[in-house]
């Protein structure tokens, strides 16, 4: 990473944000005012809502968030049955949904994150690390839809949809400041009034691991108010990440030795920025609510692939933007529908610039130079229908159905053809990297949900819902080929699905209780002759609970999963593996879980929680194994005053060697491996609304 560049970005934002410290520390001083801040949240931003209840939701609320201060997403989402979010070095990660940890070029396009509501990328040029681009930190509520959406919200949605939802209003002023180990520090700010909302934060760290230090920026800001008879609700999210990455360490329980503070890529690095603005138009017209919604997206990011032999630097950045229109009526039948048509404008490029080391086989494969440098305009065109009315007193339907399309044009600035920078051949039979002619490809897909909600005694529903989702080829599996393939001819991913479940509580309990059943076809892959194919297959089966007991002062929690994913078809893969048919999916836990334990009393609060990932295979051939691992966190935090209080977390307590993430590829166990026991300390001041 080079540091002149991330000192320069960051600098300003952490002169904004330790100025906004020093303001309202300073006016708290000779005022009271109450801890807990009023933060008013937009309903039309909750995608919760729009799934009218038949389905798995979660929400984590913003006290929950407050409380968690999670430096990573991972420490956040182990709040939500059947999800993982499996932490690499710094702040990269990887996604799991009623699904397995999914790698690949185009793996993230199993997921769909939101922002509002809204899709933080454009369809087909998505991103492993999506959620760098969100601010998590500070989010009025993070909500987790399990299962195909693609119905609701469209492509992409396959095994699952996160929406972060920001505040456009709040009550009141609070800065903070937090220390820990390893250099980290981290300083907060949030303020507003009636009608609008700021949000930042700044991050530093210098990595548990050698050479992992990482600088993390985020601001968000949001307002409302009327215009010309509109209602208008707009916010606005900036990103920035400069972080030095750290590799896998290899061999077997590596993450158990020395080797686990080191690491083997110290020259790896990788500097992001998102920018996003949208604005929510709502009227009644004939009685009836009109939305537009129009949105500007703008993403870049530049990183060492110090996993490839040569460590190429890539760099890639999209525009886009686009309108959601749609069109609402509430009553005994409840129903919405809309139109949405957004654009694209990508690049990627992807050069060496310095000869491969190893083997004759790596050198004559992999030249320097360029290997790849594209160009893709993108069109979406979407329209959808959505409904609920009520069969009997005690039971509703609902219905969803959605058609997309989604097109590209793909353009080469570069040589075609499998060749070295200067046009002429590799050895060994040819070039690793193959870059196709000029071409377009559209995809059309359509999904459908179906379900019923009825009541089966006073706050006791239980649902049955059937569903099917997609995503359409990304970008950078049709364009961004290997060793001869001259042309991807993929199709999009699909997957249906069946859950039962029941909800409710009553007194002290609440509960949540799912089983499903799915299958994806068309799974995306690179097979055994490094080629992208969609033969694939997979099915999953698995149950849920979500359960919740207060009594008094104590609150008792627990999420938990168990799930059975398993390949459905039979291929020789990338890697030197063999799939076969009824192999268990890689790096997918049967057991995925976590409780907690919260106590307040007066002015203090404390949270013990147990976060637990089981066992799993850590390759597609199933012949080797990670043991899983489980972890003890505390939180808790002590009001000083009306206007300050402090914070504590300790991470795991019992100081367990685990990794975050378990992997074995050509022969060697390769793991990033987990942070040892860490302390936190850190003070908050708030003050109110005048």
């Amino acid at each position: 990473m080079n540091p002149r560049s991330h000192g320069r970005r960051g600098s300003r934002l952490v002169r904004v944000v330790s100025l906004g410290l020093a303001l309202v520390a300073g006016g708290i001083a000779g005022e009271e005012a109450p801890v807990l801040e009023e933060v008013v949240v937009r309903a039309d931003a909750s995608i919760v809502a729009a799934s009218r209840a038949a389905g798995s939701a979660t929400t984590v609320p913003a006290n929950a968030v407050a409380l968690a201060r999670a430096n990573h997403p991972s420490e956040l989402f182990v709040r939500v049955p059947g999800t993982w979010i499996a932490r690499g070095s710094g702040q990269e990660h990887l996604t799991a949904i009623r699904s397995g940890v999914l790698t690949g070029a185009g793996a993230c396009g199993e997921f769909l994150m939101l922002e509002n509501g809204i899709p933080i990328r454009p369809a087909g040029f998505c991103n492993v690390n999506n959620l760098f681009e969100l601010n998590t930190e500070q989010a009025a509520a993070v909500e987790v839809l399990r299962g195909p959406g693609s119905a609701l919200f469209g492509g992409n949605a396959l095994h699952g949809v996160v929406n972060v939802v920001t505040a456009t209003e709040s009550r009141g002023t609070a800065a903070s400041l937090e220390v820990g180990p390893y250099g980290y520090g981290q300083m907060r700010l949030g303020t507003g009034g009636d009608r609008w909302r700021l949000d930042a934060l700044t991050t530093q760290g210098n990595g548990y691991r050698d050479a992992t230090g990482y600088g993390q920026h985020k601001l968000t800001a949001g307002g409302s108010g009327a215009a010309a008879g509109w209602d208008v609700a707009t916010s606005a999210t900036m990103t920035l990440l400069n972080q030095e990455t750290g590799g896998y360490v290899r061999g077997h329980n590596a993450y158990k030795s020395a080797l686990r503070r080191t690491n083997p890529n110290p020259e790896a690095y990788r500097d992001a920025w998102s920018a996003r603005v949208s604005s929510v138009w709502r009227r009644s017209v004939a009685g009836r609510e009109l939305t537009l919604t129009p949105y500007w997206r703008r993403s870049a990011m530049a990183f060492l692939q110090h996993f490839l032999p040569g460590a190429p630097l890539e760099r890639n950045a999209q525009t886009s933007g686009g309108l959601l229109a749609k069109v609402s009526q509430q009553g005994d039948w409840r129903w919405q529908a809309g139109v949405l048509l957004e654009g694209l404008q990508a690049s990627l490029s992807e050069r060496q610039g310095q000869p491969t080391t190893g083997s004759a086989f790596l050198v004559a494969t992999r030249p320097a130079g360029t290997h790849y440098d594209y160009l893709v305009d993108g069109t979406t065109l979407a329209a959808f229908f959505d409904s609920a009315a009520p069969l009997t007193p005690s039971m509703e339907w609902v219905a969803s159905a959605r058609w997309e399309r989604s097109g590209y044009r793909y353009d080469n600035r570069h040589l075609d053809g499998n060749t070295r920078d200067d046009g002429t051949a590799c050895g060994f039979g040819g070039c690793l990297y193959t870059r196709p002619a000029d071409r377009r490809d559209s995809y059309a897909n359509f999904a459908g949900r179906l379900g019923l909600n009825f009541a089966v005694a006073d706050g006791h529903w239980f649902y049955a819902v059937a569903g099917q989702g997609f995503r359409p080829p990304q970008t950078t599996e049709l364009y961004r080929l290997q060793r001869g393939q001259t042309v991807a001819a993929l199709k999009s991913e699909t997957l249906r699905s069946v859950e039962v479940g029941a909800r409710g509580g009553a007194g002290r309990m609440s509960y949540h209780l799912a089983a499903y059943v799915d299958r994806t076809r068309n799974l995306i892959f690179r097979d055994a002759n490094g080629f992208n194919v969609s033969d694939g297959a997979t099915r999953s089966r698995g149950l849920e609970a979500d359960l919740g007991w207060s009594a008094g002062r104590h609150t008792l929690e627990l999420v938990a999963s168990y799930a059975l994913h398993r390949y459905d078809f039979s291929r020789a893969a990338g890697r030197g593996e063999r799939i076969e048919k009824g192999n268990a999916v890689d790096t997918a836990p049967h057991w995925l879980g976590s409780a907690r334990w919260r106590w307040q009393r007066g002015d203090t609060q404390s949270e013990f929680e147990l976060a637990h990932v089981g066992g799993h295979f850590v390759d597609a051939a199933n012949t080797a194994r990670y043991g899983g691992h489980t972890l003890l966190n505390w939180r808790g935090t002590w009001r000083l005053s009306a206007g300050v209080q402090l914070f504590a977390r300790a991470l795991n307590l019992f100081d367990t060697a685990y990794a975050d993430r378990a992997d074995y590829a050509f022969g060697s166990y390769r793991y990033f491996p987990g942070l040892p026991r860490q302390f936190y300390l850190g003070i908050e001041a708030r003050r109110p609304a005048k």
